[in-house]
């Protein structure tokens, strides 16, 4: 068991044995690693916001309150990537910090798989500022999380329209305008696409090949940055 899915059962049996205490020693065993990785591991769900306390004493060990902690969700990862992006819009604002504590402990009780996946996407999207809050159509943030290429039909700047098969490999995201970032198969190479002039979406069974690298973004790297779920 890796670290993660360990942190994520860590806190399902402390919810499970809830008002009981589990000592360190048990969870050790429990878990088939060492005391003091147990206590690294409550040490960094507790740095996370996970409300767990130790109880002193010969029975005592580790409670996590049930009342202030979650089950899992059934929150997708899309859904966490959008809460990150609200959140960045809050910037330096009163309940930025609080927002980021909460996001935080959403994806402690997620299911490690969709964490996981919460993160990848999340490190497909690029922000510069702080990122617009124009809508994106559904059909095309599907397919980014899907990785599945798109015919779209699309008008450029002068109204031109033109078709274009592309594999989307993520967003881009300025203070005016969302940007799909995609290899256009027509121009051979990577486009930026303003999705508010993405006219017309059908979805693909091909599969996306090709992966962003930030490198290839034309961006001084001061100005642009992955949008992070950390």
């Amino acid at each position: 068991m890796n670290r993660t899915d360990r942190l994520y059962a860590l806190v399902e049996e402390l919810r499970a044995a809830s008002p009981r205490p589990r000592s360190a020693r048990w969870l050790a065993h429990r878990f088939e690693v060492s005391s003091r990785t147990i206590e690294r591991d409550i040490g960094a769900l507790q740095q996370a916001g996970v409300p767990i306390w130790a109880e002193p004493g010969r029975l005592g060990g580790y409670v996590v309150d049930r009342a202030h902690t979650l089950p899992p969700l059934n929150l997708t990862a899309a859904e966490a990537v959008a809460m990150a992006v609200a959140l960045h819009r809050l910037g330096g604002g009163p309940f930025a910090e609080a927002g980021a504590t909460a996001l935080r402990k959403l994806l402690a009780v997620m299911p490690p798989a969709d964490a996981a996946e919460a993160r990848r996407l999340a490190g497909r999207v690029y922000l510069v500022g702080d990122g617009p809050a124009a809508p994106v159509p559904a059909a095309v943030a599907d397919a980014v999380t899907a990785r599945r290429a798109l015919r779209i039909g699309y008008a450029d700047r002068a109204g031109a329209a033109t078709e274009r098969v592309v594999e989307p490999l993520g967003f881009l995201g300025n203070p005016w305008h969302w940007y799909l970032l995609a290899w256009c198969r027509l121009r051979d190479g990577l486009r930026a696409f303003r999705v508010d002039r993405i006219a017309s979406v059908a979805a693909l069974p091909q599969p996306v090949t090709r992966d962003l690298v930030p490198d290839d973004l034309d961006i001084p790297p001061e100005r642009v940055r992955a949008l992070s779920l950390v």
